[in-house]
């Protein structure tokens, strides 16, 4: 049986790549900082996946698994050194802290004589990530290295549409491997990506280019998703099903969701309509009541979310590209701006910016909106403003309907 090396046993880890690469006949071993979950992989050598929709669910067990822990470092290597394909699902900010295991493990390989092409599925939020783990990993080799790793390894940039929620101790059910999940289940990854074959991995959907879809999961999902957690949090909802069945949210986010639809149909030469399905598909996902998303959850480390080419901003600076007013990002980013629950450090910086600086401080020095966005940051200015002074939410979509219209 060939073997999978899975970075992560968090819940896209579990709950997406690690089901994929087992159903397509692979031996599955995930490589985790908790002994918990590494100890019960190795117990039981599988793990159930629940599959929610809204009132139903469905459960499937994901077979042929094991763990190993992160800090064992020669085991790392050696499961690298024999693995057939790989996959990262550590979030952004842990790549600094496995490019070195991964390095190693690689150079072994080439030890043992094995110059066999290798695909490591990169599964984290980030634009250009098969670039920026490259540079990482190239950082753990010598120079008479990097020649062999670029020819036999291949980064593969993939897009996460699966939702699947923070696991509570009650919905785990004395099981610590058990994840919820939503039905959706497609893995678009770059095709171009690839060293060697392109291996057949179950609802694993190669394409070319990718950008479009890169894109379209930060700037339709992830920015339709941030929406609703920050005006779900102004109207003091706890979870995203809550949040997305208030018309008003629900029309907030599904104008933004048209507007990003508008520019990528442009940019990428992709037909609206399709777009507007997925807009669409994407609204009814949110509202599915058992998978019990939280707006704290989706909305978390707006600092981050915030940032100049994250899903608002971003969204934003693509719409304005291609002569699309983006007001409803103005209004998400102005309640992104409101979003402080306690305990979220990303939150509180905002907050520390805000107080230190003002609503200009925060829309230059973390949002980036310049001189050559000034229009569109007094739009998010006027927003934030509207919010603060507990304005009616149906006062701001007349307002918002008329910047529309300048």
């Amino acid at each position: 049986m060939e073997k999978a090396v899975i970075f992560g046993a968090g819940n896209i880890g579990r709950g997406f790549i690690g089901q994929l690469f087992s159903e397509s006949g692979y031996e599955v071993v995930f490589v985790d900082i908790n002994p918990v979950i590494i100890d019960s992989l190795n117990r039981d050598g599988g793990y159930p996946i629940r599959i929610v929709a809204d009132d139903e669910y469905t459960e499937v067990m994901v077979k042929n698994v094991r763990g190993v822990r992160a800090d064992d470092t020669a085991g790392v290597i050696e499961e690298i050194a024999s693995a057939h394909i790989m996959a990262t699902a550590v979030g952004v900010g842990a790549l600094p802290k496995i490019a070195r295991p991964i390095a190693l493990g690689l150079k072994k390989r080439w030890e043992f004589g094995n110059f066999s092409p290798l695909n490591i599925v990169i599964c984290e939020n980030l634009i250009n990530a098969d670039d920026h783990l490259a540079r990482l990993i190239e950082q753990e080799l010598q120079a008479d290295e990097i020649g062999c790793f670029k020819d036999t390894v291949g980064l593969v940039e993939a897009s996460i549409g699966r939702m699947v929620p923070v696991i509570t101790e009650a919905m785990q059910e004395g099981n610590p491997l058990r994840v919820w999940v939503e039905p959706y289940c497609e893995l678009p990854v770059d095709k171009a990506g690839f060293k060697g074959q392109i291996p057949l991995i179950k609802n694993m959907l190669p394409f070319e280019p990718f950008d479009f879809f890169i894109q379209r999961k930060l700037f339709m999902h992830n920015m339709g998703h941030a929406i609703t957690a920050y005006l779900g949090y102004l109207y003091n909802r706890v979870y995203i099903w809550e949040a997305i069945r208030l018309p008003i949210v629900k029309l907030f986010a599904l104008r933004a969701l048209v507007d990003s639809a508008a520019a990528l149909s442009r940019e990428h030469n992709v037909p609206m309509q399709q777009l507007v399905e997925h807009a669409e598909d994407l609204l009814y996902r949110f509202g599915n009541r058992l998978l019990g998303d939280t707006v704290d959850r989706v909305g978390r480390d707006p600092a981050r979310k915030l940032s100049e080419n994250d899903r608002l901003v971003g969204a934003a600076r693509l719409c304005i590209k291609h002569g699309i007013k983006p007001v409803y990002m103005a209004l998400g980013i102005a309640a992104g701006i409101m979003f402080a629950p306690a305990g979220d450090d990303g939150a509180q910086k905002v907050q520390d910016i805000l107080n230190q600086k003002g609503i200009d401080g925060v829309l230059r020095d973390l949002c980036r909106l310049t001189d050559a966005l000034e229009p569109f940051a007094g739009m998010t200015k006027e927003f934030y403003q509207m919010l603060r002074a507990g304005t009616d939410f149906y006062k701001i979509l007349e307002t918002a309907e008329r910047m529309k219209r300048i």
